[in-house]
């Protein structure tokens, strides 16, 4: 089974996969393809040449990662489960901290650490890379750069750890979304009895979804949201996200508690079909319970 994550090796995206796994019970059998970029995971789900894909979708400290909430638009994707990765920011180096002038990092890595490089490198170039991981491979070609990036990281590039849990919030979580190519039931999920997750009570039922309302008018996403409240479905995520197709035209992504096989659920969604122009499912699949981010 091929997983594509984003690379290089020691990205947080590999953790996430790592963790996946392990919470599955399914540690081996499996190769781990690094893509280059969040696109790159999906181009792979396209193609067939992997699997499974799994990307960063929001974190705790900076919120949705847009790229992932724009290919989950435009791409044939199910979600099949999530894992929740606990994420420490490390500045990595080969150099001292005092003659660092360069400081590489994925944007969201830059993001989350804010205030600490404002506070500690304000006037240092900071560059962005593809993944934490990236920035710590480049970090090894100059004295002068660092990366932020995370303790594994540094021991898979032969990088020191400068400065440990630079992250602007100690509580910093990255939800990740594993996914299969919609229709690839060979790759699917095991939910909800089979999975040992599930078992073991670590998760209860998540589904996704994206809407497009057929016109801007008042009152239209409150009919759809209503439909959630009158049946008290927890809604645990809701956003909006430009469609690309005009300005001010928008979908909206959310996630609520319980499976699509959930005779409220399916009742809910029948509902909001008449009510929307554009209704895509993305996929019912294992939650972590007790999971606000």
């Amino acid at each position: 089974m091929i997983i594509a994550v984003l690379g290089p090796k020691g990205s947080y995206s590999e953790k996430a996969a790592m963790q996946w796994l392990a919470e599955n019970g399914s540690e081996e059998g499996y190769i781990l393809e690094y893509c280059d970029d969040i696109q790159d995971v999906f181009s792979s789900l396209a193609t067939g040449s992997a699997k499974i894909g799994i990307t960063p979708v929001e974190n705790s400290i900076e919120g949705s990662v847009g790229v992932t909430l724009d290919m989950l638009f435009e791409h044939d994707v199910s979600i099949i489960a999530e894992t929740v990765v606990a994420i420490e920011h490390c500045l990595l180096s080969r150099g001292r901290k005092k003659d660092i002038r360069i400081i590489l990092s994925h944007p969201q890595g830059l993001a989350q650490c804010r205030q600490f490089l404002k506070d500690h490198f304000k006037g240092v170039e900071l560059r962005t890379t593809g993944s934490t991981s990236h920035a710590a491979k480049l970090a090894t070609e100059f004295e002068e750069m660092a990366a932020i990036a995370s303790r594994e990281s540094a021991q898979m590039y032969g990088l020191e750890v400068l400065v440990p849990s630079i992250q602007d919030r100690e509580q910093n979580h990255t939800r990740f979304l594993i996914m299969i190519r919609s229709g690839d039931a060979a790759a699917g999920s095991q939910y909800p009895a089979e999975n040992p997750a599930v078992k073991k009570g670590i998760y209860t039922g998540k589904t996704s979804m994206i809407v497009g309302l057929d016109r801007d008018r008042p009152g239209a996403l409150y009919e759809i949201l209503e439909e959630f409240a009158c049946r008290k479905i927890n809604l645990t995520r809701i956003e909006s996200r430009p469609s690309k197709r005009a300005l001010g035209d928008y979908v909206f992504y959310i996630d609520l508690e319980g499976h699509i096989s959930d005779d409220i659920i399916k009742d809910a969604i029948y509902n909001i079909e008449s009510k929307v122009g554009m209704l895509k499912m993305l996929g019912s699949y294992p939650m972590f319970k007790n999971n606000h981010l």
